[in-house]
């Protein structure tokens, strides 16, 4: 129990501050490997990890085991949430987790709803949005 607190610690996210389900499920299920891959896919409830109190489905056996050997290689960036929305204020909005765009190998993903997808105004600004959602994002796990 020290240890995940003191992990928890480290990385200033508390699993209230990510997109999770009720359960501790994040990324409604999609592989968090697969992004980098280039196709997010839905993961298997069989093939799943738990990290900093987050369970992740995996795939497949070899996505599970690289996730566990970089965690923090394949974790979205904004505890989950959009990454638009993100740098617009410093505010927790749903995705669409097929939405996304790997920069500088780290995820982001994005509210794509109701004819409505933030990634096209991302992608217009995204220099300025990303470094208002970084300072945005310290904003809310401080």
């Amino acid at each position: 129990m020290i240890l995940i607190l003191l992990l928890l610690a480290l990385n200033d996210q508390q699993p209230s501050d990510l997109n999770i389900d009720k359960a501790g499920l994040a990324l409604d299920g999609y592989d968090a490997v697969s992004y980098f891959l280039g196709e997010p896919k839905q993961g298997f409830k069989s093939i799943q990890a738990t990290y900093e109190q987050v369970t992740y489905y995996f795939s497949s056996e070899e996505n599970k085991k690289k996730f566990l050997s970089e965690p923090n290689k394949y974790l979205p960036q904004y505890g989950g949430w959009c990454a638009y929305a993100m740098g617009l204020n410093p505010e927790k909005v749903k995705v669409d987790p097929e939405t996304f765009k790997i920069v500088d190998g780290k995820l982001y993903l994005f509210y794509n709803f109701w004819a409505t997808n933030t990634l096209k105004p991302w992608n217009e600004n995204e220099t300025a949005l990303m470094e208002a959602a970084d300072k945005n994002w310290k904003k809310i796990v401080e």
